[in-house]
């Protein structure tokens, strides 16, 4: 079978396999004709195709229709096909150098002349070069003793190996890397990379051969040196292509039948390309402390290496190291070589490195190293292999957690005194280069998965169904009956997972195991749990749960071991059904993020559990720390939904919440996430999970009351939303503790007033007594926000006193208080408008004549937009009376120094009488008042007094443009001037003064002489 068909071609050869025509073999040469029968939008097109082949390999190919890819065209597969399924209509001849020798000399002459007639255009050239060489005797032709043949093979010393267009991979690769990712290259590689497995599988010599033609295109990117030369890393997509180009090279060496010159020659291409400058690191930009490939099982605990002083390592470091690797140990061989290698049963008694207590072997090796050796079997086309070594990795491991228990065993007391633990594994499985666990779990379950029929069939969407899987029993000589390798592949991605492990340095590391752990979820999440499964699920829990410092979710923990709140989800949600308890216990462990945890007091007394969120200060960072704890909130949330109506197991889980979880927002979700569950639209609310959602969102408020938080609005809107499903009793209980929860503005504005609203007592059906107590703690809120911040609930208090005489004197009076001091003229003018409105004029004259004394209105300031409020005020003074006017007016000049507000607010007061409010008891005399006599006298001087101090200011700094503009201005100035009795002559002597004073600026004055003499 030939590795370069793809899916795609084998399709499309099918459709017309039946066209082949003209077909002939001569030697080892195929030749023939394949006609593509037309379509609505092509015609019919015939193609002529040539292979050459050898020892069941074809070695070349050429087709007419130019096919520019990596794989065969359709005709070359439609070709092929025809040939192995109709042998018999294929007339096969000898190599054309066997038939030539079979002739006279006429009738080669004959055969000459007849082939140069039929193509003279295209050969007639070559053939009278050639026999011109022939009849020289000093040719070179002359020299060489036969002629090639291209029909009769290679020769038996020949290397041999399928046809690979080298220059064609080059450009694609080259095309792909080009366009950055986009248009689905990133995909295009991987399925080049994923063709180059399958050659390894067929052990097709190309695979390693197509895999250097793929790197040296990736090592020539021009993106690498820019990445270097801006310190910037290399995008993720890219990322990620580099590392399954490293775990190719791994692969390729490891090959356990490759022969010693050609892994001395690929270790040779390997250094080249880690010695260059632009070579990725292994770790992104960051420094690596993972253990050399080929190191013992035993590491060392030491987390405080220097970073400078480790060795430079790049993604084919790993490769390199494997070159050291070899498959010679005589144990190993016998592990691969045969199902049923156990040991004597003599030899079973006491300690033994190479079998466990049962006689099965185990391979003591780096476990990732191990793993490594796995995935090259099973790259390599040896599956029995490789399942019989991690068969032999599983039974290692399966020891080492049984020794780690009974050393926690001795160990347990002193650790959980002390509360924390050193970290045992400093590389983990899950995110590492060489995906260890990825790769036990795809050996094993690719033995347990059903081929079905029409597989070469493809969906039109391109979906790929889920694998379904059976149990396939091991085999081997002391194995448990009712293992299966399925159930194996449950308990290695559970041990794999479960592994505590330090947190990697760097953002594409730690990135890395967050992808890889959900990776290997999602595998998990295709298997069906049937009872063998679920057995092997709570066994893998229970010794998760019970495994100390060597599990992330035993008692102890690390402070910077990754957390395990996405596993544990996954655990929860698949033992819910068979074993809830120990789903909840589990669960409940896993919530802890212990490297945001800190003993300083949080200041809330009522909730000890609350601890303060910082962010860790040690290097490296935790760059994924925002998605870490967004998978603690995901957490939460199952365990919520899950536990609805059951008080006991809310209550649990809302301790662990308020514990663990040190993100206002996410707490916020969960309290948002508890209320749409709590609250079904087509049944009754459930009380239990709301009075969690209210809990939660209590919380919420004490942690971001002190804090600025830009949603802290819609918390606050939402907090009352739920307390208002919950009941009467939960809002009489956030207005009463309201100082807790939000700050006076937020109380008086958005809670009280919410809490009052015609919809809230619509929504809880309240009697009268209800109604009375709500309304009362509401005021209560009110005067005490009002005396806290007068600034920003005085008017808020006023409007919710409204209905009780009492408290809204009481408001009144806190309003007053305020006034001289810490309150501004809008706030001040605000209320005072509220209290006209609400029938109050004497007040809101009070008020209003506060507010004047903290205003002060500059000659220039004519569009400020207190003066809509100086003019109101003054209305007011107006209508309520000569006596009201009279003391406005003095606060008026005081706080005015803007002639044209003032004129307007004389010639206002001028035009009707004063007192036309109708006080109840007073009289309306009903006469104009004069400018001459008070107090409107005091405002017409200081107009007159405004209009000449803002003249002599304009004049300062004039420029000939205004100048029109200030003439008008003099004009609107007359104006008021003649409100005086000697106002004509104070005007002349004014403008006379103007003219001496500004007698420079002539153009000005000429126009002042003009207007007014």
């Amino acid at each position: 079978c030939c590795t370069s068909w793809c899916m795609r071609e084998t399709q499309a050869a099918l459709a017309f396999l039946s066209s082949g025509a003209g077909m002939g073999g001569c030697g080892f040469h195929l030749s023939g004709t394949v006609t593509e029968p037309a379509t609505a939008t092509e015609p019919e097109m015939t193609y002529k195709v040539a292979i050459s082949f050898d020892r069941c390999k074809i070695t070349s190919v050429t087709c007419g229709c130019g096919n520019k890819d990596i794989f065969y065209c359709a005709h070359v597969v439609a070709l092929s096909l025809y040939r192995i399924r109709k042998p018999d209509q294929v007339k096969l001849r000898l190599p054309i150098s066997e038939t030539l020798f079979q002739m006279n000399r006429d009738q080669l002459q004959k055969f000459v002349q007849y082939l140069i007639t039929a193509h003279h255009t295209e050969v007639l050239p070559t053939a009278q070069k050639l026999a011109d060489e022939i009849l020289s005797s000093n040719s070179e032709i002359n020299q060489v003793h036969g002629a090639p043949d291209p029909t009769a093979g290679a020769s038996i010393d020949d290397e041999n190996c399928w046809h690979l267009d080298e220059e064609q991979v080059r450009e694609q690769v080259k095309l792909f890397l080009s366009q950055g990712g986009y248009y689905g290259s990133g995909k295009q590689l991987n399925s080049m990379f994923a063709k180059v497995r399958e050659m390894l599988r067929m052990r097709d010599s190309n695979g390693a051969r197509m895999l250097t033609l793929i790197t040296e295109q990736f090592m020539a990117d021009p993106r690498l040196s820019l990445w270097r030369q801006q310190g910037t890393g290399i995008t993720e997509k890219c990322r990620q292509l580099w590392d399954e180009l490293g775990a190719l090279w791994v692969c390729v060496v490891l090959n356990p039948h490759c022969k010693l010159e050609e892994k001395s020659c690929w270790l040779r291409q390997l250094r080249k390309w880690g010695e260059m400058d632009v070579c990725p690191l292994e770790d992104g930009n960051y420094g690596n402390e993972l253990p050399n490939i080929t190191n013992a099982l035993t590491q060392s605990s030491g987390h405080s290496q220097d970073s400078l002083a480790r060795p430079r390592r790049t993604v084919f470091t790993r490769a390199i190291e494997g070159c050291d690797l070899h498959w010679q140990d005589s144990h190993l061989q016998r592990i691969i070589s045969s199902d049923f290698y156990v040991s004597p049963s003599y030899q079973r008694e006491g300690e033994s490195l190479l079998f466990n207590s049962q006689g099965q072997p185990l391979w003591l090796e780096h476990v990732p190293t191990a793993c490594a050796r796995v995935d090259a079997l099973r790259s390599h086309g040896y599956p029995r292999e490789a399942l019989r070594l991690t068969v032999a990795i599983i039974n290692t491991l399966r020891l080492q957690q049984q020794r780690q228990l009974e050393i926690y065993k001795h160990q347990k007391k002193e650790l959980l005194q002390r509360g924390a633990t050193t970290i045992t594994n400093l590389e983990g499985w899950v995110g590492h280069p060489l995906n260890p666990i990825g790769c036990l779990f795809l050996t094993l379950t690719e033995a347990c998965r059903l081929e079905e029929e029409n597989c070469l069939e493809i969906s039109d969407t391109g979906d790929s169904k889920p694998p379904v899987y059976q149990h396939v029993p091991v085999v081997t000589g002391s194995q448990d009956g009712d293992e299966s390798y399925l159930s194996l592949a449950l308990e290695v991605a559970l041990m794999g997972m479960g592994q505590q492990r330090v947190m990697p340095e760097g953002l594409y590391a730690q990135d890395k195991v967050c992808r890889n752990e959900e990776q290997i979820i999602a595998r998990l999440q295709d298997l069906e749990l049937d009872p063998v499964l679920v057995q092997t699920l709570r066994k893998q829990c229970i010794l998760l749960l019970e495994g100390g410092p060597f599990s992330g979710l035993g008692e102890v923990i690390h402070r910077e071991s990754v957390p395990m709140h996405t596993f544990a989800k996954y655990l929860f949600s698949a033992l819910l059904p068979h074993d809830a308890d120990l789903a909840y216990k589990l669960a409940l462990r896993a919530m802890r993020l212990p490297v945001l945890e800190t003993t300083a007091p949080s200041g809330d007394v009522t909730h000890p559990h609350h601890l303060v969120s910082v962010v860790p200060s040690r290097y490296p960072r935790w760059f994924t720390l925002g998605h870490l704890e967004s998978q603690q909130c995901e957490l939460a949330s199952t365990m919520l939904t899950a536990a609805k109506g059951d008080m006991l197991r809310l209550r649990t889980v809302l301790e662990a919440i308020q514990k663990n979880i040190h993100s206002s927002s996410l707490i916020f979700k969960l309290a948002q996430d508890a209320f749409k569950i709590a609250t079904p639209a087509d049944s009754n609310s459930d009380t239990t999970l709301l009075n969690v959602a209210l809990e939660l969102g209590l919380q919420v408020m004490r942690m971001t009351l002190s804090t600025l938080n830009w949603r802290r609005r819609e918390m606050v809107r939402w907090l009352v939303t739920c307390a208002t499903e919950v009941g009467v009793r939960a809002l009489v209980s956030i207005l009463q503790s309201w100082y807790s929860l939000f700050t006076p503005t937020e109380a008086t504005s958005i809670v009280a007033a919410t809490v009052m609203s015609h919809n809230t007592i619509l929504r809880l059906s309240l009697d009268y007594p209800q109604r009375e107590e709500l309304a009362s703690c509401a005021r209560t809120l009110a005067l005490q926000c009002a005396m806290k911040d007068p600034q920003n609930c005085a008017l808020s208090a006023l409007t919710l006193c409204e209905k009780d005489h009492i408290a809204f004197e009481t408001a009144y009076q806190i309003v007053i208080d305020a006034a001289s001091t810490g309150m501004t003229y809008t706030q001040l003018f605000t209320i005072a408008r509220y209290m006209e409105h609400r029938g109050y004029p004497l007040r809101a004259f009070k008020l209003a004549s506060l507010a004047m004394t903290h205003l002060n209105l500059a000659y220039n300031q004519d569009t400020h937009p207190a003066i809509n409020d100086v003019l109101w005020a003054c209305a007011l003074s107006h209508s309520l009376g000569k006596n009201e006017l009279a003391a406005i007016i003095p606060l008026v000049v005081k706080s005015v120094h803007c002639a044209t507000v003032l004129s307007d607010i004389l010639r206002r007061c001028t035009m009707t009488a004063p007192g036309l409010a109708g006080i109840p008891g007073r009289r309306n005399s009903g006469k104009l008042m004069s400018t001459d006599k008070a107090p409107l006298r005091q405002l017409l001087d200081a107009t007159i007094s405004a209009y000449i101090n803002t003249t002599h200011s304009r004049l300062t700094h004039i420029s000939p443009r205004h100048y029109g503009e200030f003439i008008e201005f003099l004009s609107k100035a007359r104006e008021t001037f003649l409100l005086a009795q000697d106002g004509h002559i104070q005007f002349a002597q004014f403008i006379d003064n103007l003219k001496q004073i500004y007698k420079g600026k002539k153009k000005l004055m000429l126009l002042v002489r003009e207007r007014f003499g």
